[in-house]
């Protein structure tokens, strides 16, 4: 019994301290209460102190403290709301302070978790309802004045004529609901922000942390995730239900796109903006709790996760619109490219047909400006704009017999062919894009011509007959082309390849008496001459020029002075030099196409098909093997004088393959 007297007595004891610490509590909270904002966070310890005073225990029917809990109970609804319009107030005036005092509130009342919660799906709730009113057809039309009575279940369309107006307002409401977004967003990220840097001055607990324990501590990133679902559902369904505003998006696609852009750039200036004021309050005398701690700021808006893009999730939301609006921007490409081109006919387009064409592929290229992804999307339409071009004006190229004459005056097809280049020419300068066409290639031509030409002083026929030839192709020919740089690109690699076919054919004369070296070097000098027309300047011809120049003092010097020439091997190929020296050898000592018993011209065409500088020694060095072996068959007592120089040469070539 007196067990029991003790123990009511020391629960009595303890409700009477219960009793007593209530109600020193509910007059310390009069006068907290009093005290407004400035002690609303000692308010809420104080009921958070109450709560723990009243776990496990009954005190209803205590008359004492029954008006105190009443007051206590009006207190914690009284500040829950004060803390809940100081939130509210701080996240859309964007004050830490003002944001991190109603999250200590709430902190101290222990509903933290719950109270982010419900703030963030109020976010989503608010969105998901301002995104549906932006796309109510029946508030669209209404707007626009082109509301029809239908019967009942008839969906609200814009009257005909009233399209402009419908999509005016389409396009206002989609503005303002970007604005709805970014607030949103931007009044998330700063309370995510706050969350990361306010602390418990008590506890010292990082209030981010105390969100994590249910694995949410990225607030931002998922509000992002359901603002982007709620994008796409509701896009999807609008467009779904209304052809209106499908054509909309897909017709004017770049505007949503744009729309879309500001918004990511608008939120990425905001998240690097949000740090410095941040940091800034941190060091304030108004919250002097909030520390900066070892993060490097970043967010959804300014950092890519491995697994996740935030901006390619927003965009995402746009992906059906934007194919459909390729397809349509490649048809207002093509059409009048085939309005331009009708079946059957047979003249390329005339400038003005051109400067639409033009106008069009620079139309399509400026609206796409408005995203990098996008303006390369719209360049491979243009791609595939220029092909057909190209491929409907081949098909009016003559390719009759008469198109590639070069022996009287233009024919009909030659000046078709020369305004369908003019054209694509035209084309090009305006669009920057490489349009190849092919050119006479008269580097057969000069091969025969040399080698069939008999020598005349002071020089050779055939140097003369290629001279005229050249002269008149390019006046009577390539003069009638508006192109003429690209004209000069093609015809100097032609001069180039001319060059080279004469040097092979000139190392490969023989026997050369010092008559014939006068006439070849004179042919040398006129060789210049023959290419000027094809070229601005005959130095710009690089290498094949200073080939040239270089070969010409050699027809005059030694043998061994050409092989320690600086310029063999450096400027002039060895096997260049080492079928010049055969000329120099006795008949006996038979060049590699005489060893093979081909004609020049066969092994000319060896040559262009084995450019390999090595292929072309390995041949060489059988030629001078047969030789050797030759002067040993018969019994010979001595090698020709140039034989020593040409091995040593051959050598020291070899040898750089090493």
């Amino acid at each position: 019994v007196l067990q029991m007297m003790q123990t009511r007595i020391g629960a009595l004891q303890s409700a009477i301290d219960r009793i007593i610490r209530i109600l020193y509590l509910s007059k310390r909270l009069q006068g907290q209460l009093q005290g407004g904002s400035r002690e609303i966070t000692k308010a809420a310890q104080s009921l958070n102190e109450k709560d723990y005073l009243s776990q496990g225990v009954d005190l209803s029917g205590i008359v004492v403290i029954e008006n105190d809990l009443l007051f206590i109970g009006r207190a914690r609804q009284e500040v829950e709301n004060q803390a809940k319009r100081l939130l509210e107030q701080g996240v859309e005036t964007q004050n830490p302070t003002q944001v991190g005092t109603a999250l200590q509130v709430f902190y101290n009342l222990g509903a933290l978790k719950d109270t982010i919660t419900g703030v963030v799906d109020g976010y989503c709730t608010a969105l998901d309802e301002n995104i549906n009113n932006a796309l109510d057809i029946k508030v669209l039309t209404q707007t626009s004045q082109a509301v029809q009575r239908g019967a009942p279940g008839r969906a609200a369309m814009p009257q005909p004529g009233n399209t402009a107006a419908f999509r005016a307002a389409l396009w206002t409401n989609m503005e303002k609901l970007m604005d709805q977004i970014y607030a949103a967003c931007v009044q998330v990220q700063h309370l995510q922000k706050v969350l990361t840097k306010k602390r418990d001055p008590v506890s010292h607990v990082c209030f981010i942390d105390e969100i994590a324990k249910d694995g949410q501590s990225d607030i931002l990133c998922t509000f992002w995730n359901s603002v982007t679902q709620i994008l796409s559902s509701h896009f999807e369904k609008a467009t779904s239900s209304s052809s209106f505003l499908k054509q909309a998006f897909e017709g004017e696609y770049p505007k949503l796109l744009r729309l879309h852009n500001d918004l990511w750039k608008r939120l990425q200036q905001y998240s690097q903006n949000l740090h410095g004021s941040l940091t800034s309050s941190a060091n304030s005398d108004f919250v002097p709790e909030m520390q900066q701690i070892e993060d490097d700021m970043q967010d959804v808006f300014t950092m890519k996760k491995l697994d996740h893009d935030p901006e390619k999730t927003l965009k995402d939301s746009l992906q059906p619109y934007e194919a459909a609006y390729l397809s349509k921007s490649l048809s207002r490409l093509f059409d009048p490219i085939n309005l331009v081109f009708p079946p059957g006919g047979r003249n390329p387009p005339s400038a003005d047909e051109l400067e639409s064409i033009i106008k069009t592929i620079a139309s399509e290229m400026n609206v796409a400006a408005v995203d990098p992804n996008l303006c390369i999307a719209v360049s491979k339409n243009v791609a595939k704009t220029i092909q057909l071009f190209g491929v409907k004006s081949e098909q009016l190229l003559s390719t009759q017999g008469d198109a590639s004459q070069v022996i009287g005056p233009l024919t009909e097809g030659q000046r078709r062919n020369v305004a369908v280049v003019n054209s694509l020419y035209r084309l090009h300068q305006s669009i920057q894009k490489v349009i190849r066409f092919k050119t006479i290639d008269i580097a057969v031509l000069i091969c025969c011509l040399m080698n069939s030409g008999k020598p005349d002083v002071p020089c050779s026929l055939y140097m003369k007959e290629l001279q005229g030839f050249i002269v008149r192709v390019m006046n009577d020919y390539f003069r009638h082309f508006d192109c003429t740089d690209f004209v000069y690109d093609n015809t100097e690699a032609i001069a180039q390849r001319a060059i080279e076919l004469f040097i092979r054919n000139a190392s490969l004369l023989r026997p050369l008496g010092e008559g014939g070296k006068m006439r070849l070097a004179a042919d040398f000098a006129q060789m210049e001459l023959a290419v000027a027309p094809m070229c601005r300047r005959v130095a710009d011809l690089g290498r094949s020029y200073r080939l040239l120049r270089s070969f010409r003092p050699l027809l005059f010097q030694t043998s061994e002075h050409i092989a320690n020439s600086a310029s063999v091997g450096d400027i002039i190929p060895y096997s260049v030099i080492l079928q010049f020296l055969f000329t120099r050898a006795p008949p006996e000592l038979k060049s590699p196409y005489q060893r093979a018993e081909w004609s020049i011209a066969r092994y000319s065409q060896w040559l262009d098909d084995h450019p390999s500088e090595k292929d072309r020694l390995v041949l060489i060095r059988g030629a001078l093997e047969a030789y050797v072996q030759s002067v040993k068959a018969r019994e010979g007592k001595e090698f020709a004088p140039v034989y020593p120089v040409m091995v040593q040469l051959l050598q020291k070539a070899m040898s750089s393959f090493q």
